[in-house]
């Protein structure tokens, strides 16, 4: 934080009264102003009338569901929505997302935790809303702006979608997922947040599986010496070489990566459109 500029406003909207004690106390010892409710009415109230940067919503109000401040929210006041629930279903998850949640955190969380979380969301620019094309749990599709910010916030997202995997495999597919996505925002949309990828996650009850289209003209793997997945067997880290010449970031083995993570990996035939399946038995 700037030392030098006004302290961040938060809104912290909880029922349970020593835990919004606690939070506040936290995030004023962070130097932030903090302002705290107990209902839905009472932040609908503060957020007509104040200007907030942050606005961490429990779900579970006493007047009204979390979601529904949120829906009642106004527009385009600046304010970033946050979730916080014990809720894990993908009902909840979905409907925070269409109503435009910042970002999610599930409770219980560790006061470090929870802090590091706030100053992340309040640190990130201003991207583009992501645009929800279908939201029931078997059939996610989503418009996302081409910008690592979007792409990471979607990422922490989906990878609450499915509790009842394992964590071994919610781990290996959020990962292949995330590396994906990242080469789809950086290389075919070229970092531009008026560009959009179109994800669907599809879960079926063996199976699921990730599209993601970005809308570049595509590539192809011949082309791409500053990638690790097409090294020469006798020089492994050749593209470390071609990325420093070039000017590019660390990185490169995000194809390798999906791919050892994947049970298939699929490109159309202009590879600017990848298909993820994990088999589940």
């Amino acid at each position: 934080m700037n030392p030098d500029s006004p302290p961040k406003r938060i809104l912290v909207v909880e029922d349970d009264a020593p835990l919004r004690s606690l939070l506040e106390l936290l995030l004023r010892d962070a130097g932030l102003s903090v302002t705290g409710v107990g209902t839905g009415g009472e932040a609908l109230r503060q957020l007509a009338s104040s200007r907030f940067d942050l606005a961490l919503l429990d779900i579970g109000l006493p007047d009204m569901s979390g979601l529904e401040v949120l829906a009642r929210m106004p527009r385009g006041a600046g304010t970033r929505a946050v979730v916080m629930t014990a809720d894990q279903t993908p009902e909840t998850l979905l409907r925070a997302v269409r109503q435009h949640a910042y970002q999610y955190i599930r409770k219980p969380f560790h006061p470090d935790v929870f802090l590091a979380f706030v100053r992340e969301c309040l640190a990130a620019p201003d991207d583009p809303p992501i645009e929800v094309l279908s939201a029931s749990p078997e059939w996610v599709e989503l418009l996302v702006p081409c910008t690592r910010s979007a792409a990471e916030r979607i990422h922490a997202f989906m990878r609450q979608m499915d509790v009842s995997l394992s964590d071994e495999v919610r781990d290996s597919v959020g990962q292949a997922f995330r590396e994906l996505l990242l080469n789809a925002v950086e290389w075919g949309g070229r970092l531009d947040p008026r560009r959009k990828v179109r994800i669907a996650y599809l879960r079926a009850r063996r199976m699921l599986q990730y599209r993601i289209a970005d809308p570049g003209p595509g590539f192809r793997f011949e082309g791409l010496e500053h990638a690790g997945c097409t090294n020469p067997p006798d020089d492994p880290i050749r593209h470390h070489q071609v990325r420093e010449e070039r000017g590019l970031r660390p990185g490169g083995l995000g194809i390798m990566i999906a791919r050892s993570l994947a049970d298939e990996l699929l490109y159309n035939e202009c590879q600017n459109e990848v298909i993820l399946v994990k088999y589940l038995d």
